[in-house]
């Protein structure tokens, strides 16, 4: 390339020059001429110290990875005829891997003529989905692929702790004075603990990773 489009180290429009120019002002100000748009006509180039920008390049795409959320999939399988100690085993690392923020993709493999009984690999997963109901939430339902059933859980969102509504927390049982039968009324409102279902979620990044440019010979 005879000529560049130069700007200077300050950021200064130094213009077209020629690109020996170019490169001798550089060096004399101990700095690299380094091109920045290639597609330009004339290209680009910029007076700058190409260490420095590397390294400063380098912290923005570490930075970058920092900012990213890593979602990893992890999978329990099971038979349809699964007994309860080796469920159990594999539930409480599903329970594990939820309350870590990983998803849980469970899967029934079906052997033979197994296939034929496909509602008890469903049983199975719904007495899953139920066991996990306080960690997870369903991400999809339980569908066929081949001869597997499966379906993925998503962890559930963290929710910030209910502290006692309206009035004083409620005494424990034991320790309730006897009381006229209009005031106990007025003083214990029935309040039932909330019951955690499973509901459909969906969730899903990768950081863009890019060289630096070589300095202009």
């Amino acid at each position: 390339m005879p000529e560049v489009r130069v700007i200077g180290d300050d950021g200064e429009q130094l213009g077209i020059l020629n690109t020996r120019d170019a490169i001798k002002m550089a060096r004399e100000k101990g700095l690299d001429l380094v091109e920045v748009a290639a597609t330009a006509d004339p290209p680009v180039c910029r007076i700058i110290d190409f260490g420095k920008f590397q390294y400063e390049n380098s912290k923005k795409q570490k930075e970058a990875k920092k900012k990213q959320v890593t979602i990893t999939v992890k999978e329990v399988k099971f038979r349809p005829g699964t007994d309860d100690h080796d469920y159990n085993f594999k539930m409480k690392h599903a329970r594990d891997w939820l309350a870590d923020g990983d998803k849980v993709k469970a899967t029934i493999f079906f052997r033979g003529r197994e296939i034929t009984h496909r509602e008890l690999g469903a049983a199975l997963l719904q007495r899953l989905e139920k066991d996990l109901t306080e960690f997870g939430e369903v991400e999809s339902r339980p569908r066929m692929e081949g001869n597997q059933m499966f379906f993925i859980f998503t962890p559930k969102k963290a929710k910030s702790s209910g502290g006692g509504g309206g009035g004083g927390g409620a005494k424990p049982e034991g320790s309730a004075k006897p009381a006229a039968p209009a005031a106990a009324a007025a003083a214990a409102p029935p309040a039932a603990p909330p019951i955690a279902t499973a509901t459909t979620g969906s969730s899903n990044n990768s950081g863009d990773g890019g060289g630096g440019d070589a300095p202009a010979q």
